[in-house]
């Protein structure tokens, strides 16, 4: 699958260099192609590829928006058009305080749809940190791996974006609708409070038992 990424920051990097390393093609647009992001994601998968943003975005299946999330209208412009494309929302709208950005009147998830309404948005890899996108795997719980919660509108995005969360280790949940984008950013505040207060360390994920 061709895949594009705009933002190589560490979830960028960590998701984008398992990605390739797992047979997909994948391509980071890039204004600077020279930043340290860049080139730091380069050392550790040098069988990336690197083009504009607008470049990398015309022949991708699937582009992964991993920017902060303040600058997502910015990225997104110049992306130019994104008609019929699967947009993979990995940003978070995090305020001072660790606070949702949007005060929880609209989710993220959202308000990148409507950044892109030609577009599928599908909310994925935003529950955790970078640490766990570079390694998923958990040894040790038998046939039980860690959930990656999605949401999106889109059925058949969906499906897609899940079929990649399997390919990268992790149970894919779809919790719903682009709405459902708003607790899953919640997820995310809980799991760097846990992690950064709470002192539960970076390994923490979530899994889903469901009894028989």
């Amino acid at each position: 699958m061709k895949i594009a990424f705009i933002g190589i920051g560490k979830v960028g990097s960590a998701l984008a260099g398992n990605l390739s390393k797992a047979g997909h093609e994948v391509t980071v647009g890039a204004r600077d192609p020279y930043s340290e992001n860049v080139l730091s994601a380069l050392e550790h998968a040098p069988q990336l590829k690197v083009m504009t943003i607008r470049d990398a975005v015309i022949s991708a299946e699937v582009v992964f928006l991993a920017t902060p999330f303040e600058a997502n209208k910015e990225a997104l412009l110049h992306a130019g058009s994104l008609n019929g494309k699967i947009i993979v929302d990995c940003t978070n709208p995090i305020g001072p305080g660790l606070t949702h950005l949007l005060k929880s009147e609209i989710s993220g998830g959202e308000s990148v749809q409507k950044l892109v309404p030609e577009a599928m948005v599908v909310k994925a890899f935003t529950i955790y940190g970078y640490e766990n996108f570079i390694d998923s795997h958990y040894p040790g719980y038998g046939t039980l791996k860690p959930a990656m919660l999605i949401a999106g509108n889109d059925d058949k995005a969906k499906t897609t974006v899940a079929e990649l969360c399997k390919e990268l280790g992790w149970e894919p949940i779809d919790t719903g609708d682009i709405s459902m984008s708003l607790h899953l950013e919640h997820m995310t505040l809980l799991w760097i409070k846990m992690v950064h207060m709470k002192g539960f360390g970076t390994g923490l994920t979530w899994a889903m038992l469901t009894r028989r």
